[in-house]
């Protein structure tokens, strides 16, 4: 058998167990794994992140014009969190279920939602629920959708980043095999094999390159003063990087057999981002705005 590393398997994923304790007769005990913990620092973090943007009003100004006010203010942030929040953990799950485990639906559905402690969540299901959260805080609140998403795009990719880290933990969404010398073994993989550890390359492209990417735009260009724009960078930098990733990870077991080995779930998912990030980009370059939201 090929030697190669062996993951962080020393690591626990639970960091640490209150508990057991009975409680009406059942015997009960908190786990608090570093799955949510990464879930608690990305949304933490970008709140702050976007609260700093929304003091910020030079950044929504284009070089050399007026300066703007900032679309938003705290107080919108604050209850954007709290959506956003619900969105990125009902949206995950769920999309989890739905692209990649739609049998627990009625062979298991109480694990849909006891289950999700110990992982189990789509990116792309994510997106979708903080899609929804972003449009109905802009109603709710009279906000510019595209302000909102611009800004929520700058700070996105520090959760993603946090995530893809607590994968590698959780030693889920490993890679394919592998023979290249930082090829690692993890003790969850029935078969023992050396693999890429597609997490962490998941975690410097998702989280760290787009987070500079973005950011860039954000600060060097001041791309919030283009509407649509921020979005469009962090849709298309997502999407092909999530592609080319898809080659190196596992592939999903569930897909039709014509199409194993060729084409994954993500990457099916990533067209449309691709898509659509690249439509808002051409669009903000020419026009300085997108259809307006």
């Amino acid at each position: 058998m090929m030697s190669c590393i062996p993951a962080f398997d020393l690591i626990d994923p639970i960091i640490f167990t209150i508990g057991p304790f009975e409680v009406f007769g059942r015997e009960l005990q908190f786990d608090l794994r570093w799955y949510a913990v990464a879930y608690i620092a990305g949304l933490m973090i970008g709140w702050r992140y976007m609260i700093a943007l929304a003091r910020r009003p030079k950044l929504w100004t284009p070089h050399g014009g007026k300066e703007r006010a900032s679309p938003f203010n705290t107080e919108d942030v604050d209850d954007l969190l709290f959506w956003a929040a619900i969105g990125v953990i009902a949206g995950g799950r769920l999309g989890y279920v739905l692209f990649y485990q739609i049998n627990a639906i009625w062979e298991r559905p109480l694990w849909i939602v006891t289950g999700i402690v110990e992982g189990g969540m789509a990116f792309h299901g994510g997106l979708i629920g903080v899609g929804l959260a972003l449009f109905f805080v802009s109603r709710a609140r009279k906000l510019s959708l595209w302000n909102v998403a611009d800004a929520a795009a700058v700070v996105a990719p520090i959760g993603l980043f946090f995530g893809r880290l607590a994968n590698f933990i959780n030693g889920e969404l490993w890679g394919r095999a592998a023979d290249v010398p930082w090829a690692m073994r993890f003790a969850t993989d029935p078969a023992g094999l050396c693999r890429h550890p597609s997490q962490l390359y998941e975690a410097a492209l998702e989280g760290l390159a787009i987070f500079a990417i973005v950011n860039i735009a954000t600060w060097r260009f001041r791309s919030l003063a283009r509407p649509g724009l921020n979005t469009g960078l962090f849709l298309l930098s997502y999407g092909l990087f999530r592609a080319l990733l898809e080659t190196v990870r596992e592939p999903d077991s569930h897909m039709p057999e014509a199409l194993q080995g060729y084409v994954t779930m993500g990457m099916l998912l990533s067209i449309p981002m691709i898509a659509v990030g690249a439509w808002l980009v051409h669009r903000a370059l020419k026009t300085g705005s997108p259809a307006r939201a």
